[in-house]
């Protein structure tokens, strides 16, 4: 073969090899750009997929791809099961969505992850390539995944804290930076303003029965109640319940007639756990307010040590079940001390 042939036959294979790189490039630039035009157009930042986009970005598309997409598996005829919480986990990850926009609006990476939902009625045939049979279900598909049974899932535990969970673990699994969680204001201006004419007009009735010493703060049996309260608030981990909206209960997954009180593991506590041990605490705190400021003014001693040892022993058995509950839930044992000289 001549010197001639030899140098055209080069140049042709490297022609070939730039078209196809070009072809490939431009096909994948092409994904990209619909995922894009397909985010800006949601409110929310999240890409609500179907089967025939599922085809086009993931089954149809060649590995590695030039972006990585989180799916939240939703299901609207199971919003009003109140133990899978998806309506509250698909506005967290609607939270996340909008937070990683915000945040990384000029970065290069935020063309990387993209955020989307799949619903079950519209996109079964979806459901069965990713293998999803319980919800509530969330996938990290990366570039190099091509069986999406492969995928990687999102536990349970990295959904206890919500949106803040969700953005620990898309930063772990990717490497990228969400930044901060941005959550809308609570209240709207229109309310604030409502709220500030009101205000505004009910002060001075308010000054008027506070100076006359007319109003419900006076009554100390108010303060009595409040201080149990807000004990028990404490004591009981309301609080958390409330900004993490947790369930009172859950279903138990292997028989679904059947309600979990307790979840057995530190990722995650039930409504129905803190307030048992809120109660338990507040039994104990009750009895020592009587025995420190009731008991002392009983003049009969018998009655005093009766009263005191059933005091002892329900406050023992109290601080015992607590004890137990923390062992059995995290799995680290509280063991007595006993001294070995004075």
């Amino acid at each position: 073969m001549s010197t001639f042939s030899l140098l055209a036959l080069t140049l042709s294979l490297l022609l070939i090899f730039t078209t196809a790189t070009s072809s490939s490039s431009s096909s994948s630039d092409d994904l990209v750009n619909d995922l894009l035009t397909l985010q800006s157009n949601s409110k929310t930042g999240i890409i609500h997929l179907n089967d025939q986009l599922i085809s086009r970005f993931l089954t149809s598309s060649k590995t590695p791809r030039a972006y990585t997409l989180l799916i939240f598996f939703d299901a609207v005829q199971l919003h009003d099961k109140s133990e899978l919480r998806l309506r509250d986990l698909h506005k967290e990850f609607s939270i996340l969505a909008t937070s990683f926009i915000t945040n990384n609006a000029d970065k290069p990476s935020s063309d990387k992850i993209f955020f989307c939902d799949l619903e079950f009625k519209e996109s079964q045939s979806s459901f069965g390539l990713f293998g999803v049979n319980a919800l509530p279900h969330i996938r990290l598909i990366e570039p190099n995944v091509s069986n999406l049974k492969d995928s990687d899932k999102m536990d349970q535990g990295d959904l206890s804290r919500l949106a803040d969970s969700m953005a620990e673990y898309v930063e772990s699994k990717t490497k990228l930076t969400v930044g901060p969680i941005i959550r809308p204001p609570m209240f709207s201006r229109n309310q604030i303003s409502l709220m500030v004419v009101f205000v505004l007009i009910w002060t001075p009735f308010v000054v008027k029965k506070i100076l006359t010493g007319q109003t419900l703060l006076h009554d100390p049996k108010l303060w009595l109640s409040g201080s149990v309260f807000i004990y028990f608030f404490s004591v009981s981990g309301a609080m958390h319940n409330i900004i993490r909206k947790m369930p009172m209960f859950i279903s138990d997954r292997n028989d679904p007639s059947k309600l979990v009180f307790f979840y057995q593991g530190s990722g995650m506590q039930l409504g129905a756990e803190g307030f048992a041990v809120g109660f338990l605490y507040t039994i104990v705190g009750l009895l020592m307010a009587f025995v420190t400021n009731v008991l002392v003014k009983v003049k009969n001693v018998n009655v005093q040590r009766f009263i005191m040892i059933f005091v002892m022993f329900v406050a023992f058995w109290a601080v015992k079940k607590v004890i137990y509950l923390d062992n059995w839930k995290t799995g680290y044992g509280i063991h007595g001390y006993w001294p070995s000289s004075w």
